[in-house]
């Protein structure tokens, strides 16, 4: 296995990575030269064509980070995703262990799944990696993360999480406290925070590894005490703050 942030997590090992949905290889670059080991391509909420998100993992693989996709909800996001040679996929809005039970059939191959094999594509290295050599080591590779970002999924979260082949449960703030009827109070609500916590706790009496988003470095370190073993920064806000608190230090002055 040569994904070394599945290794990571499988070890019981902290990983910090990064959320992008911008189409920038600059920015996948400054990622890699910053020590950040994952990216994840935003298919879900970004704005990228095929072109450019097989552009945005080919430059992640030249930093060393770990190319991740969150997929969109189209049917073939998440064998598009695979093939350009993404290690790993987020999928959102996963509520019933039927949606993760899916999502594991289109990630890995016969006999475990039932995602179409084709030896020319970019993770194949263009027919230079093929046979059973190949499906064995992608299916090894490949990190599958499901979001857990409704109540009805946090309800749910044993049994979404007891599908063999999910390797990591990613806590989404934002969509969670939507769904709970607080979007303006966001996680900061005491109900949104209590049942964080609640899968916090899950996470570590079952073993389960639990990831989520974070917006700056205080939250980041927070959701690593918390029991996070994979934390994903979100960089437009990263570099949104910085523009702001730029400008509004030097319009002080002016």
């Amino acid at each position: 296995m040569n994904n070394h942030v599945k290794q990571k997590i499988l070890n019981g090992e902290r990983s910090m990575g990064a959320f992008l949905g911008i189409y920038s290889t600059a920015i996948v670059e400054m990622m890699g030269l910053a020590g950040y080991e994952f990216i994840v391509i935003d298919d879900e909420h970004g704005t990228f064509d095929h072109s450019e998100l097989e552009n945005m993992i080919r430059t992640a693989e030249n930093v060393g980070i770990v190319p991740i996709v969150r997929v969109s909800y189209d049917e073939s996001s998440i064998q598009k995703a695979l093939d350009k040679g993404a290690k790993g996929i987020h999928v959102p809005m996963v509520n019933s262990r039927e949606d993760a039970e899916m999502i594991v059939q289109k990630a890995k191959f016969p006999p475990y799944g039932k995602r179409g094999a084709a030896f020319s594509t970019r993770a194949a290295k263009f027919g230079k990696r093929s046979g059973e050599t190949y499906l064995r080591e992608s299916d090894a590779e490949i990190l599958i993360v499901v979001h857990i970002e409704t109540l009805e999924a946090a309800e749910r979260f044993e049994e979404i999480m007891s599908v063999d082949g999910i390797d990591l449960a990613f806590l989404g703030p934002t969509d969670l406290s939507v769904s709970m009827g607080y979007p303006t109070e966001g996680a900061s609500h005491p109900e949104v925070r209590s049942v964080l916590d609640e899968l916090f706790r899950k996470g570590k009496q079952l073993n389960i590894p639990i990831g989520t988003l974070a917006v700056n470095k205080e939250a980041t370190i927070d959701s690593f005490d918390r029991g996070a073993v994979y934390v994903g920064v979100l960089a437009t806000a990263l570099i949104s703050t910085a523009f702001n608190d730029l400008s509004a230090d030097v319009k002080e002055k002016l």
